[in-house]
């Protein structure tokens, strides 16, 4: 029913998204969206373009008295350091002689980006493929978030580990031991984590985790993680078996793949479920 198209480059002027199919009279403000890309922005060890950038979203069109028309909604996100790129990344032709970038860096798409667009600098590639995509994402998710609300559907999240650190009680395990609580809602889930410089739910654990980051930046390298996405409200019925493109789970692991980094994608206890029986396996079935 609804999509969404990104656009812009990381150094370029601004990105922007188009959100198609979006219903009408949902009512949404420029603030609501604006904190949504500051969350996204948070966090220990992050890249220095988070200290230049400060986002801010431009709703072009779709609204009217901060209200969805059904039309297109359409937004802008300026790049504040597209200042100092205006010379390395203009959009018509120079007479300058830019450096190119030439050595492709292992673990991203440098190398397959020039190899199938038949460039000679990667900077061609490189400022699509840029995680800075995701600020323009965040936007259109923003309206997706808040049309779910409408219906009682929360989704949350939290960090599980970074570089091997995980929790010395696992959140989710505790979760489901207590059968859920009847007012828990994935937005607790999502509070809580916001209050972690690296969003995760222990404080023991976010302090070994700062350790282990700031060895690896005085070794000049990087660390990876694992998160857990939670959905509340989530009512039976969504998705569909009939075809293999309107599968929820397929779906989700469709879309989380797509973000830059993001190797792999569980649902439930995913990969473990290869060690078991299926009689440890399967859900229990409750009404």
């Amino acid at each position: 029913m609804i999509r969404f198209l990104t656009a812009g480059e990381s150094h370029g002027k601004a990105l922007t998204t188009i959100v198609d199919g979006f219903p009408s009279n949902l009512q949404i403000s420029k603030d609501y969206i604006n904190q949504q890309l500051k969350r996204r922005q948070l966090g220990y060890g992050r890249g220095l373009r988070m200290k230049i950038e400060s986002d801010s979203v431009e709703i072009i069109s779709g609204l009217r008295f901060g209200k969805t028309l059904g039309s297109p909604v359409s937004m802008l996100i300026r790049n504040n350091d597209w200042e100092n790129w205006q010379n390395i990344m203009p959009v018509d032709p120079v007479n300058d002689k830019i450096q190119k970038v030439s050595i492709p860096r292992p673990g991203h798409a440098d190398l397959v980006g020039i190899s199938k667009f038949n460039f000679d600098d990667i900077r061609n590639s490189i400022e699509r493929s840029s995680a800075r995509e995701t600020a323009a994402r965040v936007a259109a998710g923003s309206f997706a978030r808040k049309f779910l609300q409408e219906f009682g559907i929360t989704v949350g999240s939290y960090v599980e580990s970074i570089g091997g650190v995980y929790p010395e009680k696992p959140f989710i395990e505790k979760l489901f031991k207590n059968k859920l609580q009847k007012n828990f809602t994935a937005k607790i889930v999502s509070d809580k984590a916001d209050k972690s410089t690296v969003r995760v739910l222990e404080s023991l654990q976010e302090e070994k985790i700062i350790d282990k980051i700031k060895t690896a930046k005085k070794r000049g390298d990087t660390l990876g993680g694992t998160f857990i996405i939670v959905a509340t409200g989530v009512p039976v019925g969504l998705g569909s078996f009939m075809n293999y493109d309107t599968k929820l789970d397929a779906e989700i692991a469709y879309s989380i793949m797509s973000v830059n980094a993001v190797k792999a994608v569980e649902v439930g206890e995913g990969f473990l479920l290869a060690d078991k029986y299926g009689s440890r396996s399967h859900d229990e079935i409750t009404f």
